[in-house]
């Protein structure tokens, strides 16, 4: 469970990473003629704001958290500090922001789309959400899901959230996501998983 964890933060960073690259890039092609910058100073100020996303520690697992912030600067990110917790602050613009909340958005999407193709967790039909990422439902064969190791989906739902609200603004204590897991059969709900309050023990560890 704590390697699953740890790759869902790389796949994370990584987003951040790429999200982060591609507006620097993109800002250099697109620098606007001086006098046009002039007329449009407040909304260029606006753009240049800084946000602030604080990472706890229960969040990242085993990774090297330094190597990690090396290859973020390395790769255009600003600022990326490692706090004495074990926390790690991401510092950017408002524009790099928000161009990377609609990068995890998608990678939010493509997790949840490859999880109901995988043959390997073939007791999932269906995955429901809503639109911030605090509810996902699982419909199952219920019996075929209690008998496998599927439940491990359900972990990688609830970390991407968790994720997903952390860099939208939530703080880490406030975060919660709700896993149902439905009769596929019935329409009953059998269980109900509520993350980060249901994760193993160990995984609240570095």
């Amino acid at each position: 469970m704590k390697k699953l964890v740890s790759v869902l933060f790389l796949v994370f960073v990584m987003v951040i990473v790429s999200a982060c690259g591609k507006e620097e890039a993109d800002k250099k092609k697109a620098e606007p003629a001086k006098s046009e910058q002039e007329e449009k100073g407040v909304e260029v100020e606006k753009g240049l704001r800084n946000v602030e996303v604080t990472l706890p520690a229960s969040l990242i697992g085993e990774k090297d958290t330094d190597e990690l912030i090396k290859e973020a600067k390395a790769k255009g990110v600003k600022e990326v500090t490692k706090n004495d917790d074990g926390s790690i602050t991401y510092k950017m613009s408002k524009q790099e922001h928000e161009k990377m909340m609609q990068e995890m958005e998608k990678s939010v999407q493509e997790y949840i789309e490859e999880t109901k193709n995988d043959e390997n967790v073939s007791s999932i039909k269906d995955i429901t959400h809503n639109k911030s990422f605090t509810e996902f439902t699982l419909s199952v064969d219920q019996e075929k899901y209690e008998k496998s190791f599927d439940r491990v989906a359900a972990l990688g739902l609830g970390m991407s959230g968790l994720y997903y609200q952390v860099f939208s603004g939530e703080s880490a204590e406030e975060a919660k996501v709700t896993i149902s897991l439905k009769n596929a059969d019935t329409g009953e709900v059998f269980d109900t998983i509520v993350y980060p309050d249901d994760l193993p023990a160990e995984e609240g560890k570095n």
